[in-house]
């Protein structure tokens, strides 16, 4: 039953930068959850079972056929919805042989697919995708649309195996559900590269890739969580036993070397006195010194292994390094006004709506089921924005709806007419794309440049809070990895000065690790401005904290919507 098996499997860059080296594993039907710290490899493994990378050495084996939805889509912009689900050239020869065409290359083409127009339409319809006609060209989709319209391509294959790399990237609350959905339904192997916490609670197993390997855990996310917790507490019982040993064992030394000390000088004075033959005092004095050599050899050795168990135990325990930070310069009193946007119902601002979508040839033969909507039936738009004190706001929203286009007018890159933006905070803004560093630099000189009046030791203490100790503070940015890159972010942003009081976060948690999500809410925690922030992710927006949900889309503008 098992349909991926991955033998004594490595890979390397072409520059010779190892990923997995000697990588031995299996998944077999069910859905696998594979997680790790970014870089670890798993988008990598992932392309080396669907084929789009050759390992260096070992074997992948699969059984049946794959489909592989990858974290970044490209696109020609002169295709359509049609190119994009794989169904064009069926759908010719069916409008062909309906046209009165006999020719056996059409009869051939089709398949026994007859149904394939309304197999496509269902699977967009039950996507989300109903406002999308087959002949759409696929420059005019959103991030959100582009995933699922290739998720609904692969459900159209019925692959045996299905690989998903991040699918939840870019994608609205309301897309996130019907994912979570036809994931559920969907029966065979499946491996979900995924943050995600509703959709890792939703997997048969665990696969968790570290140091180059992988261990499976049973059950989904919160199992695992649990057995990694227990594991964790063991490991650090056993840090503590062997800690104890090594202090009990370095005492035990320095006692036999007091009382070989007190036996030397009682040896010397008996030498001195004269009461003893000097072929016994001399006896006695190598006798001593072979014992003290073998008392101090034996101590050693037992210290040595109880230092190498210490070792042993501490290796065995997690790398789950927290950030801890305080930042009181960031504080803003409770009554302060730190925003203020007028205009909000403005037309001129919102992104244009998508054209009519052509019908489809036939009609669909599964309709969407109905979400419940987001919004209270009796909410009506913002006109105005009003943001005080320290208060923590998500903002929610379809794709496209025009929330990163808000935050760029807020942070002053990109003015919106019609829209007023006034603040009476200083800003910081984390783009998606985190490209506030300078990759020449090394990381502190990144946060002295947004620091300037700080000193480097100021600096360094700083930096260590967020996990960059010592020589790691001196890499440079360019070299760094996405976990390491996005603290380097995040202290670069915090850590200015002046020091920001309003928080502009635009999918902070897209493209993280967990550790990194964990590391980001932790940050969070030690922040005492406002915060503003777009996201899809309910797990980490109820982790920081939120007093306030909003919800920003084409037809209704920027409503209250109360906590989701």
């Amino acid at each position: 039953m098992t349909a991926i098996v991955c033998s004594d499997l490595s890979f390397s860059w072409p520059d010779g930068a190892p990923v997995l080296s000697g990588l031995t594993v299996s998944f077999g039907p069910g859905r696998t959850g594979l997680i790790g710290v970014n870089g670890s490899g798993k988008s990598t493994l992932l392309r080396l079972i669907a084929g789009e990378l050759r390992p260096g050495a070992g074997i992948v084996r699969t059984e049946g056929d794959v489909g592989y939805l990858p974290q970044a889509i490209t696109l020609g912009t002169h295709r359509t919805v049609s190119d994009l689900l794989g169904i064009t050239a069926a759908r010719d020869a069916l409008h062909a042989i309906e046209a009165g065409q006999t020719g056996e290359d059409a009869f051939a083409e089709v398949g026994d697919d007859w149904d394939v127009e309304e197999r496509a339409r269902a699977w967009l319809d039950r996507l989300g995708l109903a406002s999308l006609g087959l002949d759409d060209r696929v420059e005019h989709l959103s991030g959100g649309e582009t995933i699922l319209t290739a998720l609904a391509a692969l459900f159209l294959r019925r692959p045996d195996i299905l690989l998903l790399d991040e699918p939840t990237n870019n994608l609205d609350l309301d897309a996130r559900r019907r994912l979570y959905d036809a994931v559920t339904a969907w029966t065979g192997v499946t491996v979900i590269v995924s943050h995600d916490r509703e959709l890792l609670g939703l997997v048969d197993q665990i696969a968790d890739l570290s140091a180059g390997s992988i261990r499976m855990y049973g059950g989904d996310l919160a199992d695992y969580e649990g057995l990694l917790a227990a594991e964790l507490a063991a490991a650090e019982r056993a840090v503590s036993a062997a800690a104890a040993d090594v202090r009990r064992q370095r005492r035990d030394l320095i006692d036999a070397q007091v009382k070989q000390a007190r036996r030397d000088r009682m040896g010397r004075q008996m030498a001195a006195s004269g009461s003893l033959p000097p072929i016994v005092a001399h006896a006695r004095k190598r006798s001593a010194q072979e014992t003290a050599g073998r008392s101090r050899e034996l101590h050693a050795e037992r210290l040595q292994a109880a230092r190498d168990r210490l070792s042993g135990a501490e290796q065995a325990v997690r790398d789950d390094a927290e950030i801890r930070v305080d930042l009181p310069a960031t504080a803003v009193p409770a009554g302060r006004t730190v925003l203020t946007l007028t205009g909000l119902t403005s037309a001129h601002w919102h992104p244009a709506a998508r054209p009519a979508a052509r019908p489809a040839a036939r009609p669909a033969a599964r309709p969407a089921a109905p979400l419940p909507a987001s919004a209270p039936p009796t909410a009506s738009a913002l006109a105005e924005l009003v943001v005080r004190g320290p208060e923590r706001i998500a903002l929610t929203g379809p794709n496209g709806a025009g929330k990163t286009t808000l935050l760029r007018a807020i942070a002053g890159l990109a003015p919106l007419p019609g829209v007023g933006v006034r603040l009476g905070a200083v800003v910081g803004y984390l783009p998606q794309r985190l490209d506030l560093l300078d990759d020449s630099q090394t990381v502190v000189d990144n946060v002295r440049a947004a620091a300037p009046a700080a000193s480097v030791n100021e600096v360094r203490a700083s930096l260590a809070r967020f996990l960059f100790r010592g020589e790691r503070a001196d890499r440079m940015a360019g070299t760094l990895s996405g976990g390491e890159r996005f603290r380097a972010v995040l202290a670069a942003l915090l850590l200015a000065q002046p020091a920001p009081q309003l928080l502009l976060l635009d999918e902070p948690t897209n493209n993280l690790d967990m550790a990194s999500v964990r590391q980001l809410s932790q940050a969070l925690e030690g922040y005492r401005g406002a915060i503003l922030a777009a996201s899809h992710d309910l797990p980490f927006l109820r982790s920081a904290g939120i007093t306030r949900w909003l919800r920003l889309d084409r037809d209704d503008g920027l409503t209250d919507i109360g906590p989701l």
